[in-house]
Order: structure tokens, then sequence, then C-alpha cells
């Protein structure tokens, strides 16, 4: 006979494991599937120092303590993708890329977000060596040290807040010919003295020496300049991936799932949590209590 889990999380991340976590906890059948690495984006972080409890941890450590403390409260994990989600009656069936489909009474959608990167040559090799899309995560490796920010909206600025603390001097680079961020928020920043920003700029590579970084060659006003840095942090934008289930929830004009931290959708028995809902604050804790609340709605839903 096909089992019938309680619970299906989508997506093995900070929120998709705690939500696994507590659906385990309160009972529940669990099964979670992860297309890519179980722990998300956090596990490209060799150190991390602002998780609860934890003094500094390893991305990928953590990661492993996560998925370890859920599959020891016997839920099931999987490597796959679920290409498609359809309610049928009080139950609904994933669709996956490689593996059969798999029925159960509720979902958590915990899909997370990709950074865009640059797609220049080296950058997936240096992400989390000396590239980086969190200042808060990885800022202290450039303690008094010179780093690159690349962007110019609230992200970029934000993060140049954190960098500014922490490093000897900061170069923004933004591709359009004006900073996108909120007025104050550039007030603020702007004025700092090791700050040097530039609009109007473009990216064309990371020069290497003795197999690390140690610069970006940009492009400004049709001069190409190089700058010589430490690390490089990119802020130009996040990727929802949730297009394979607005037929379930619903997304806004930026491809979020609309959801508060509850986590309802249009579904009465999907749920949402983590990075993937609109939100204000991106981070580990926060994905973590997104998953808490998704998890105790889908138990709500079940009893």
């Amino acid at each position: 006979m096909e089992k019938i889990y309680d619970v299906l999380v989508v997506g093995g991340g900070p929120a998709g494991l705690t939500a696994a976590l507590y659906a385990l906890r309160n009972g529940k059948s669990v099964m979670t599937v992860e297309k890519a690495v179980f722990g998300g984006q956090i596990v490209n972080s060799p150190k991390v120092e602002n998780i609860p409890g934890f003094e500094s941890i390893s991305g990928d450590e953590f990661g492993d303590l996560m998925l370890n403390q859920v599959m020891k409260q016997g839920g099931e994990v999987t490597f796959d993708e679920v290409k498609k989600i359809e309610a049928d009656g009080d139950e609904t069936v994933a669709y996956l890329d490689m593996g059969e489909p798999i029925r159960s009474k509720t979902v958590i959608l915990a899909t997370g977000t990709t950074h865009r990167t640059l797609g220049l040559e080296n950058e997936e090799a240096l992400i989390g060596k000396s590239i980086h899309f969190c200042a808060v995560c990885d800022g202290n490796f450039y303690k008094d040290k010179t780093v690159v920010m690349v962007g110019g909206g609230n992200s970029a600025f934000v993060e140049t807040g954190h960098l500014l603390d922490i490093c000897s001097k900061v170069i923004m680079l933004q591709d359009l010919p004006f900073f996108s961020a909120e007025q104050k928020l550039q007030e603020q920043i702007l004025s700092n003295p090791k700050l040097e920003a530039h609009t109007g700029t473009k990216v064309l590579s990371y020069e290497m020496g003795d197999g690390k970084l140690i610069g970006v060659r940009y492009l400004e006003n049709d001069t190409e300049r190089f700058v010589a840095c430490d690390g490089v942090f990119l802020a130009v934008g996040l990727i929802p991936d949730n297009g394979n289930f607005v037929n379930v929830a619903d997304l806004d004009e930026r491809g979020y799932f609309s959801a508060d931290e509850y986590g309802k959708t249009k579904t009465a028995n999907i749920f949402v949590a983590g990075d993937c809902r609109t939100k204000s604050l991106r981070q580990v804790a926060t994905a973590c209590s997104d998953g808490a609340n998704a998890a105790i709605m889908a138990c709500a839903y079940l009893r």
C-alpha cells in the first residue's frame, strides 16, 4: 500500500529542517525532499557566528547537525526535485524529477532562494572562500582588510554598513548610473570616509594570483580599471525558486510566496517557510522561526 506522509517538506535548508523537526516532535510522519544540499545556502559559509547557541560554527557543520537531528527523530529524507504539486482531495501529490510521486496530507514549501551572481570566470570556485553574500555571516574574515561590494540597492547598502564597521576600506561598484537604495540609507553610508563608491560600472573579471583572489577588474566610463581587494561581496539580487508551485500558492511581483509568518497559502493544507516567502529579513534565525510556525500550522490543520 502506498505510504501517505503527514507532512512533506520541500527544501532541506534551516527552514525546511526546522519544520521537519517540529512536525516529528508532534508525532507526525515526515518526508523532506532536497534537490541540492541539505543545510541550504549556509553551507557555503566556512564560519558562522550569528546562530544562537554557537559561538562559532561552519555552515557545513551546522547543516549536518540539523539533518542528523531530523533523521534521529525518525524523519525520512531524499535527494530529488519536486517538479509539481497537485491537490487531491484532502491529500497532495508531489511529482519528482527522478523518483516516484509522494503523497502527503500537508506540504511545507521551504524552497529558499538563490543569490544572483555575475557569471564570471572563477566565480563558482571562489564562493564561500573569497566571494560572499552575507556581511553578517562572513564580514569578520576581512577585519582591517579591503573588500569590494557589488551592488547599489538597499541590500548592498545595509551589507556595506556592516562591512564598514569591520573593514579598513569598502569599494562599492554599482552597474546603474545611480544608487537605487533609499535616500536616507545612502546618506548614512556614503558619508563614511572608509567607503569609495562608484556608479555606472561593470565588473569584468576576478583577478587571481597564486591561486587566490587579488582584485577586481571593472569598466567605468568606458575606462578599464583594477582595484586590489581581499574579498568580494555580491548584493545583486535574489532569485526565489517558486515557479513550480504557482498552482497551489500565490506569488508576489518578485516571485516570492505571498504569506506571513504563519505560512498559510491559498491551498488549505499547503504552507510556506523561510527565504522563499515575503519578508524583510532573511537569516538563519528567521528561517528557523518560519519553519517552526509552518510546522505548527500544519499540525493544527491535521488535527
